[in-house]
Formats: structure tokens, sequence, C-alpha cells
């Protein structure tokens, strides 16, 4: 792995992250791979007791602001997991041009797989206080309406800002007060 200025020092604390698709590509624009990812979210926290506070599935891209007492790990078996998940349900249901953008992608010194769906690594910003805390959940909401897909927060569905506002949402999350 190569040096990075950004790194888990204490997992005490809430960390932003961010985690991008090989060569953008919009991937999460197929509601079945959006899917794979809410089902993960879940399985993180109901199987391996991460905290998420915040989400928010772009077609490319995917911001959380999580906590975990073993977060380069939890992540790295996320993204794996999802990777594997998304690859099959393309191959299973014979979208083969996503498949070759993915193959084409992918990095050569990975011998161990055909195809690579995540760009390596994923960005952890420690949250120090609350106010960076709100910050980022905003940042989070907000993503969507920034992009013009959507005119409130709220409206977008692959995110937790419905959570924020009590109402009914895809995956529940460990609010934090706002």
């Amino acid at each position: 792995m190569s040096r990075s200025r950004y790194r888990v020092y204490d997992s005490d604390y809430p960390y932003f992250i961010t985690s991008s698709i090989v060569e953008g590509y919009p991937v999460f624009s197929n509601p079945l791979a959006a899917q794979v990812i809410l089902d993960a979210l879940e399985f993180i926290q109901n199987k391996r007791s991460t905290i998420v506070y915040a989400y928010v599935i772009m077609e490319n891209h995917i911001h959380m602001v999580i906590q975990d007492d073993k977060l380069p790990q939890q992540i790295q078996a996320f993204k794996s997991w999802t990777a594997r998940a998304i690859i099959d349900l393309f191959s299973d249901n014979g979208h083969y041009l996503q498949l070759h953008k993915l193959k084409k992608a992918k990095n050569p010194s990975h011998v161990d797989s055909v195809h690579q769906l995540w760009q390596e690594g994923f960005y952890p910003k420690q949250i120090f206080d609350d106010k960076m805390m709100i910050q980022k959940i905003e940042y989070i909401h907000n993503n969507p309406v920034k992009r013009g897909f959507v005119d409130q927060p709220e409206e977008w569905r692959y995110s937790s800002a419905r959570n924020y506002l009590g109402m009914e949402s895809l995956v529940p999350v460990t609010l934090f007060e706002l």
C-alpha cells in the first residue's frame, strides 16, 4: 500500500470516507448495484458493529461518516464484498459493456482478479468535533442537490438525509444530533 496522508489514527472518532469507482464509471446508476451498497451498509451495522452516521450513494462514488475499531479492515472487506457482488450481478444480467470497462480499468498489478470496481484507498478524514461532524453530514446530504439531481436532500433515495428528518428511509443509521 502506498504512503498517504489519509490514515485512520484513532478509532475513538468517526471518519468521513469517500470511495470512488474506477474511471468514474456510473455503476450506481443501476439500482441493483446501488442495492448491493445498501445491503452492505446494513450488514456492517448489524453484523460488524460499524456505526454509520450518514451516507450517500452517487452514480460513481459513495461518501460515509462511519466509526469502527477496525475501520481499515472493515472498509477493505466492504469494498471487496461489494465489488464481487456487483461484478457477479453484471455477469448474471448480461451487462457485458460494464464488465468490459471494469476489466479494462483494472490495475495490471492486481493479478488475483479480472475486474476492478473501486479505486484504491478510501481517504479517511478524522472528525474531531461536533462542528466538523455537522459539516460532513450536511455535505453528504447536499451532494445530490449540488450535482443537480434533486432540489432537496431528502428527495435522493440513496442517502441518509431522510433519516435525519424522521422520514422512512432505505437503511437505518445512528443519528447525530444536528
